[in-house]
């Protein structure tokens, strides 16, 4: 396994323009680092960054974000799809995170969950085109995201089985699963090979590993014996200066 920093959030106070937590990330001995939205972003700077340090890009956001179980925004999903997919080929082509969107009221979950396996199918074949994958991620809607249509990691796992493209795989976010009430084992077992990033954050607070509750050498012993060896990404609100929260989620982790 290795650590990808979320420079979203670390190295952000230490570094106000973005390109530079890059180079900060490399300097405290990360090779990898992931963000969220990318239209508010220098590309062309980050692109820079990446080049000079040799440091991956993990994943970044689709955007902007549309529903997946809402067909009136199909066309405007794909279209975020199709313009992001064109923004990653200059950046390596890493992965791409989707979330669902909010729940319909008044329209049955089996309807929508077929509205997301339809536009995903779409989605899928304009990233197998351009050699993408794109990673679909569950998100609580207890403490971040009241609302949100998919807040189920077998419910994730049970539609891209179902849309059964190999450029759509699951992005599995520890804390979330966590806030959830999730048992990782449980939800993973047998899957695992559906998981293309993880990412960690503690619960309560989403802060560094070390500071709540959750229980990280058993979480990366339970990944290593489930299979999974990829990125863990580090997607959490530091609550010190960031290269001292690495060291506190590495020392927490073991990674």
């Amino acid at each position: 396994m290795y650590l990808s920093a979320c420079i979203e959030w670390l190295f952000k106070d230490e570094n106000p323009h973005f390109p530079d937590r890059i180079r900060a990330a490399k300097a405290a001995g990360l090779e990898s680092v992931e963000f969220h939205l990318w239209n508010d972003k220098p590309i062309g700077e980050i692109r820079t960054a990446l080049d000079e340090t040799g440091v991956q890009l993990s994943s970044f956001c689709v955007e902007p974000r549309r529903s997946l179980v809402d067909p009136a925004q199909h066309d405007e999903f794909l279209a975020a799809v199709a313009a992001t997919i064109e923004t990653a080929k200059s950046l390596g082509r890493p992965p791409l995170v989707i979330a669902s969107g909010f729940t319909r009221e008044g329209v049955s979950l089996d309807e929508q969950r077929a509205e997301a396996v339809k536009a995903l199918r779409q989605a899928a074949a304009l990233a197998a085109a351009a050699g993408i994958i794109l990673i679909l991620e569950p998100l609580n809607t207890i403490v971040s995201h009241p609302g949100m249509y998919l807040s189920s990691t077998t419910l994730a796992l049970d539609i891209i089985e179902e849309v059964a493209s190999p450029n759509l795989r699951l992005l599995y976010d520890a804390f979330h699963s966590n806030v959830m009430g999730e048992d990782m084992e449980d939800v993973l077992k047998g899957r695992i090979h559906l998981v293309h990033h993880v990412q960690f954050a503690d619960n309560p607070g989403r802060n560094e590993p070390g500071t709540g509750t959750i229980d990280w050498t058993a979480t990366v012993a339970k990944l290593r014996a489930l299979g999974y060896d990829g990125g863990i990404g580090l997607e959490y609100l530091p609550t010190m200066p960031s290269v001292e929260s690495i060291a506190k989620s590495r020392e927490a982790t073991g990674l």
